[in-house]
């Protein structure tokens, strides 16, 4: 465990939450100040949770971990008789949702702390939800989804910073962004179910993320409520203004060169992550001559491969390190899609396909558990904050831009362009590691300038 003394800025308490049972370290009686700030003593120290550590971090992680994603593009395609690109409007909308996401983070954590995040999120969530229940025009469905954004943008900061400060946060988080991979390989198959099968009308799949967005609220509100914006102020206090610095956060956190790297190379992955899961099946049944079952199937193997390859080589990171793991992830990347674009198989695509989803998934949780470790702690929320939204902007525009490509040159180009963003990486990581490497030839560890 990583002890550090934190400043000095009052008499106060460590939360009830610090206290670990396996490794104990120096806690003192919870005071709070008259200004009703909660802050620590001289001798208090930086202990990191572990997920059963204390008990109720169990039921926490649960919550955290309780995710959905869908995509209907095939059925809302037919549906509304749409084009391509018409219907990528729906991966763009929404970025305004992130972004108001990206720099309201540290306000909501300041303000009302995790339980702000566990509550406000799914509201968002439930109320689009409920008016795309009820299959409005096109473009109302178009703009409903900033909601979602926005309630995305929320979760994807405070669980990502929370999960990341753990004790083997590899671990941790790999089966935190599994969960979104999971969600993204059964959602299809319900959908599938709900349309093709029952004959019922693509809005009626969000009835099911109704109920899924309600538990959302529930198990969030419950188990996060004690987690107040004080709580957060007190183990996330400023540099040099310790509880009393509530804001400017956000802007020195992008100040940071790591921020900025990072919110690039999240950027592009997303985007051909969601570019590969939102169009292989048209890909595949277009270009392979695929049917559409096969299609698919294929588009559930790729998400599928994605949530075991972020539980299993979650170790794997750890034991190699990000930055060496992150450099095999991605030359087996394009070794992988050159077999995908170059072996005209419908087998060996989908095979292929499979294993790009096992090889990428643990990049995004190696990413984030990297950027905790050099940023201090009070910029995580900030800086993992606003990387994750520059990341939903990637979600959204290169999903977007690979549909209006596909309507004028063809789907075909899919593979290229994936190939041309994995390169991106390699070199926007080779950067990164020189940054830090400079960064502590000069003697600052964390390279947050």
């Amino acid at each position: 465990m990583e002890l550090t003394v934190l400043p000095l800025s009052g008499s106060s308490n460590v939360s009830e939450d610090k206290r670990q049972s396996d490794r104990e370290v120096h806690d003192s009686e919870s005071r709070t100040t008259r200004d009703g700030d909660i802050t620590p003593p001289a001798d208090a120290v930086d202990a990191r949770y572990r997920w059963n550590s204390p008990p109720i971090n169990k039921y926490r992680m649960a919550a955290a971990f309780w995710s959905f994603f869908v995509a209907l593009i095939p059925h809302l395609e037919i549906y509304f008789n749409l084009t391509y690109t018409v219907v990528s409007l729906i991966f763009l909308s929404p970025i305004v949702g992130y972004m108001t996401a990206a720099f309201l983070n540290n306000l909501v954590h300041i303000r009302l702390g995790q339980r702000g995040v566990g509550c406000l999120a799914p509201l968002f969530h439930l109320v689009a939800f409920l008016v795309i229940s009820f299959h409005p025009p096109w473009p109302v469905v178009v703009v409903v989804y900033s909601l979602v954004g926005f309630g995305n943008g929320l979760v994807d900061a405070a669980w990502s910073a929370w999960i990341g400060n753990m004790v083997n946060s590899n671990e941790a988080t790999g089966v935190l962004q599994a969960c979104y991979a999971l969600g993204a390989t059964v959602a299809p198959l319900i959908a599938t179910a709900i349309v093709s099968e029952a004959q019922l009308g693509w809005w009626s799949f969000y009835y099911v993320m109704i109920g899924a967005s309600t538990v959302e609220l529930f198990s969030c509100a419950i188990t996060f409520w004690d987690r107040t914006g004080a709580v957060y102020m007190a183990e996330h206090p400023h540099p040099q203004l310790g509880t009393h610095g509530k804001s400017g956060r956000t802007r020195q956190a992008l100040k940071s060169k790591v921020t900025w790297i990072l919110s690039v190379f999240i950027l592009l992955y997303n985007g051909a992550e969601v570019s590969i899961g939102g169009w292989v099946v048209v890909f595949m049944t277009t270009v392979r001559g695929a049917t559409s079952f096969v299609g698919g199937a294929t588009a559930t193997g790729f998400w599928g491969g994605m949530t075991v390859g972020r539980i299993a080589l979650s170790f794997l990171t750890a034991r190699l390190g990000e930055f060496r793991a992150m450099v095999l992830y991605i030359v087996l990347a394009i070794a992988l899609e050159l077999v995908f674009w170059l072996v005209p198989n419908i087998v060996v695509s989908a095979v292929a396909t499979a294993l790009l989803g096992l090889v990428t998934g643990p990049m995004y949780p190696a990413a984030v558990v990297l950027m905790t470790k050099l940023l201090p702690r009070s910029l995580h929320v900030g800086a993992i904050g606003f990387v994750t939204a520059i990341g939903g902007t990637g979600s959204a525009l290169l999903p977007f831009a690979v549909g209006a490509i596909a309507q004028a040159k063809g789907v075909q180009t899919l593979q290229p362009i994936i190939i041309a963003i994995c390169g991106t990486l390699a070199v926007l990581w080779f950067i990164l590691y020189r940054v830090t490497s400079r960064s502590k030839e000069s003697g600052d560890p964390r390279p947050h300038f």
